[in-house]
């Protein structure tokens, strides 16, 4: 078994849930993927960090970030691959409201202005997130090389990241669970 059939058949296993569920974007669903069921799993967070550096192996970038909650463990994750890698690569975090103390900074880590980034996300439905954390970025004067997710239920963020001219990859999609897309996706 490959390390893509394991993740996603770690996906099945503890993180893809059926109902009736309202997601971050608005949008209702039928299901619901829980991306930090395997972020915040030994290894999962380590099936995505391997799967991320090889995804983005072709991009030029010095750091890897997103917004507060849906990235850390992904971050965390990523550098200690690299360091494993040797490779030398830097993490940040994106926070929805500046810091109320300190700095009163929205970017967290040892991010500077002029560096070429990766935005990253667990699930990208529209790209919200995803987007808020890129507008956060340019405000502090970096460049996004890439916006990356781990799943892309197809339902208009790659759309959306084409919008504002930002290239997009994603590990896995919403066909590779046996879900079709939505045709508008």
């Amino acid at each position: 078994m490959s390390d893509r059939e394991k993740l996603i058949a770690l996906f099945h296993e503890r993180a893809l849930k059926f109902g009736d569920f309202t997601l971050a974007s608005g949008k209702k669903s039928t299901y619901y993927l829980d991306g930090k069921q395997i972020t915040l799993h030994s290894i999962g967070l380590r099936l995505v960090s391997l799967g991320l550096l090889d995804l983005l192996k072709d991009v030029d970038y010095s750091a890897i970030g997103g917004m507060v909650i849906g990235a850390d463990p992904i971050v965390g994750g990523v550098l200690v691959a690299a360091a494993e890698q040797g490779r030398s690569l830097d993490g940040f975090l994106v926070r929805k409201e500046p810091k109320g103390h300190g700095t009163q900074r929205y970017v967290e880590g040892p991010l500077k202005p002029g560096s070429k980034v990766v935005v990253i996300d667990d699930v990208v439905t529209t790209g919200g997130s995803a987007l808020q954390a890129v507008d956060r970025i340019l405000e502090f004067g970096c460049t996004v090389a890439c916006v990356v997710g781990i799943v892309d239920r197809k339902e208009g963020g790659a759309a959306n990241f084409e919008k504002r001219g930002l290239p997009f990859r994603s590990l896995l999609s919403i066909e590779d669970f046996g879900i079709a897309a939505p045709a508008n996706g």
